[in-house]
């Protein structure tokens, strides 16, 4: 079984026609066709327009665009912070330290996790009155 009408052959082959002699437009900005693709594409939806036998167009996510799993892939991924660079902060304010003396954790984490531990208790406490 065919999956394009004889009628939609012609209308493709019409508007390849129209792009090779330079007649061919696009319809939202008026500009010169020259793609070859983009030639089809215009004859495909002409056909359809006229109710020919063409499949239905392509969604957006399985043409190529970027997908939501693809940027939320992105935005997950955290690049590891530099063990040089605290180094390099400690010398420039004049201070020696060495990498065991905070345990290996940065001090955002701790001053993270201490600020957290502070909204719990707070949380609870204030739940506890009501």
């Amino acid at each position: 079984m065919a999956k394009y009408s004889k009628g939609a052959g012609k209308k493709v082959e019409k508007t390849m026609h129209e792009m090779k002699e330079g007649k061919l437009k696009s319809g939202r900005s008026g500009k010169k066709v020259t793609s070859r693709k983009q030639a089809i594409a215009i004859g495909l939806s002409e056909a359809r327009e006229r109710g020919e036998k063409v499949p239905s167009k392509k969604s957006a996510s399985k043409s190529g665009g970027t997908s939501k799993s693809a940027s939320r892939k992105r935005t997950t991924k955290k690049a590891a912070p530099k063990k040089g660079a605290s180094k390099k902060a400690a010398a420039k304010s004049g201070r020696k330290t060495t990498g065991r003396s905070s345990g290996g954790r940065s001090k955002t984490a701790s001053s993270k996790r201490a600020a957290s531990k502070k909204g719990g208790r707070s949380g609870s406490k204030s739940s506890s009155r009501k």
